[in-house]
């Protein structure tokens, strides 16, 4: 019986480097942070525009509904006890009624919902007036 002598090598581990596979990842995290869109359309801060105009020299039959922070309405600086279309294009109706061809001019806060300025526009349609137009602030006006 032959004996092996042969001297034994000792194996070593393998090493698993990590460098590579992090290096990797933060390529993949890079690109997935630059190609991601994140919408949060809840909480975008909106300014309104503001706008240069002359003055009117002439001032035509007017109607002014005005649309507070919190939703109420006013119509010629007097107030509206319901907040529903309804009763907007009723009294939007009389009014255009005692002045025909009137213009509706829409001043809303800047702050105000959407909502509230598109039941304006829609008690104006049930009303029968399609003169609309917005009040806007002028840049001039502006305390910012």
């Amino acid at each position: 019986m032959a004996m092996n002598f042969r001297k034994r090598v000792a194996r070593e581990e393998p090493e698993i480097n990590l460098i590579p596979f992090i290096d990797v990842l933060l390529v993949v995290l890079i690109f997935l942070m630059l190609s991601t869109t994140y919408s949060k359309f809840t909480e975008m801060q909106l300014r309104l525009p503001t706008a240069d105009a002359d003055p009117l020299k002439e001032r035509p039959k007017e109607i002014i509904v005005s649309v507070a922070a919190d939703g109420r309405y006013g119509i010629d600086r007097e107030a509206l006890p319901d907040r529903s279309v309804s009763a907007l294009s009723e009294r939007l109706a009389s009014l255009g009624r005692e002045r025909p061809g009137a213009i509706v001019i829409v001043s809303a806060d800047a702050s105000a919902a959407h909502q509230s300025v598109i039941a304006v526009l829609e008690a104006a349609r049930r009303a029968g007036l399609h003169q609309i137009t917005f009040a806007a602030q002028s840049s001039g006006a502006q305390a910012r």
